[in-house]
């Protein structure tokens, strides 16, 4: 914050550039502690780019009232100017340092030993939950079950509780703390259930506390960003508020506004790019440049679907014959070597040039930037209820698929992103999704 600050500062002729910058330091920091920005769980969080916009908005006005109460002259633009590199320097900072911390985590590095009180299905589910990703900084070192129910999962299992709630709660606090202490747990999660009352809780909350040992209860709702979740309370229960994803509103305008204009802006900056591949296309095999499919779109409606062919022209007739060697293990059709695709069009998979015209169906608002992919409509018919959901906003250019794997990943995991996105969708997130998306088709991970 200092070095960008005081630079800027100097280059406009303010007076103690120096002096200014370390005050402004130090606002800064405050700003942040008073925010949380430091503790552990921001970290767990990500980084965001929302929250450290709003800290910077709240530096900028901080500083407004400093300049004048000091007496400093100057133009009201002058924090705005001096602040702008500031914050991009920061930004920059932020995401080097969570990307450190994400590497880090998956060599088994900056974790937190975790114990998980629960019964045996519900301590399989966590660590299941836990292993399966390496975006957190928790790793199960072991169980307490409750009642005698077989875990699966492989976790030790280093006490067990009753079913019934003794009546002496030391009973249950010894079991707890002494499997805590030869785990080395750092914190301990617990997973409620019918013989988890909110009284048995309270009197373990008081005996992993008073060990100095933080508790985690986990409510068994997955994938909810944190902006949707507000801890309420009322006549001494404890309320987790869940906002419903956003559907309507300002947010949905600013996506539609974003989705029109930047696809309408990239179709006049692109257009000699058009030009070259569809000369390429033309070129590298008969048949039509632009190849039409029907595709499903929000609430089930279907849309014309434009690209580059990559494909000779009976393509479709030919996949019927190779159904047997689909290689993907849910409802789409693909194949790593596709024998209908041209060499021009492998090169356009490649790096994802075929779906540019798609553009078109973005500025006619059939799809978004940023989205779901677009099913086929064989595809949608073989959808369970939960796939169902995936349909409950506009397919994307590109999305949480794209810029994790694409091709690579398997069914359950495609429609896992693509639920993720539906439910916690920001306009915020979308930009930070464009943005990996040119690293995505830069690398070509998963692209055939």
């Amino acid at each position: 914050m200092a070095l960008p600050t005081s630079a800027t500062l100097s280059a406009i002729g303010e007076p103690h550039p120096l002096r200014q910058a370390m005050v402004i330091s130090v606002v800064w920091l405050l700003v942040g502690l008073a925010d949380r920005r430091y503790a552990q769980s921001a970290w767990d969080e990500g980084a965001p780019v929302g929250p450290i916009v709003r800290d910077w908005l709240l530096l900028l006005g901080s500083l407004a009232v400093l300049r004048t109460v000091s007496g400093l002259e100057g133009a009201p633009g002058v924090p705005l100017a001096a602040l702008g590199p500031s914050l991009v320097a920061t930004l920059v900072c932020r995401k080097a340092v969570h990307r450190s911390v994400l590497a880090a985590r998956r060599d088994a590095w900056a974790l937190r030993r975790v114990f998980v009180i629960g019964e045996a299905g519900a301590v399989d589910a966590v660590v299941g939950q836990l292993a399966e990703r390496t975006d957190h900084g928790y790793v199960a070192v072991g169980a307490c079950v409750v009642g005698e129910g077989e875990v699966l999962s492989g976790v030790r299992v280093c006490g067990r509780l009753r079913v019934q709630e003794p009546a002496d709660f030391e009973e249950d606090a010894s079991s707890v703390r002494e499997a805590a202490e030869a785990l080395g747990a750092d914190l301990v999660f617990v997973a409620p259930g019918r013989h988890m009352s909110g009284g048995r809780l309270r009197r373990l909350s008081w005996a992993l506390h008073d060990d100095g040992r933080p508790l985690m209860v986990l409510p068994g709702i997955i994938e909810v960003a944190r902006r949707r979740i507000r801890l309420t309370s009322a006549a001494g229960l404890t309320l987790l508020h869940i906002s419903p994803p956003t559907r309507h509103g300002l947010p949905t305008l600013l996506k539609d506004a974003t989705d029109r204009l930047g696809a309408f802006l990239l179709l006049v900056v692109l257009a000699p790019l058009f030009a070259l591949l569809a000369l390429a296309v033309r070129l590298g095999s008969p048949g039509p440049v632009i190849y039409r499919q029907t595709r499903v779109g929000r609430y089930n409606t279907h849309f014309p679907l434009w690209k580059f062919r990559t494909m000779v022209v009976d393509a479709d007739r030919m996949k019927g014959d190779l159904a047997a060697a689909n290689e993907n293990d849910g409802h789409m059709f693909k194949l790593r070597r596709d024998p209908r695709v041209t060499p021009v069009g492998r090169f356009l998979r490649r790096y994802s040039l075929d779906e540019l015209p798609q553009l078109v169906n973005v500025l006619l608002g059939h799809m978004s930037l940023v989205g779901p992919r677009p099913p086929l409509p064989e595809e949608v018919a073989r959808y369970d209820q939960v796939e169902m959901r995936r349909l409950s906003v506009k397919p994307g250019l590109t999305g949480l698929w794209q810029v994790s794997g694409r091709s690579d990943l398997t069914w359950p995991e495609t429609v896992s992103l693509d639920l993720r996105y539906v439910d916690n969708w920001s306009w915020s997130w979308d930009m930070a999704v464009m943005a990996r998306t040119v690293r995505a088709v830069l690398d070509g991970r998963g692209a055939y």
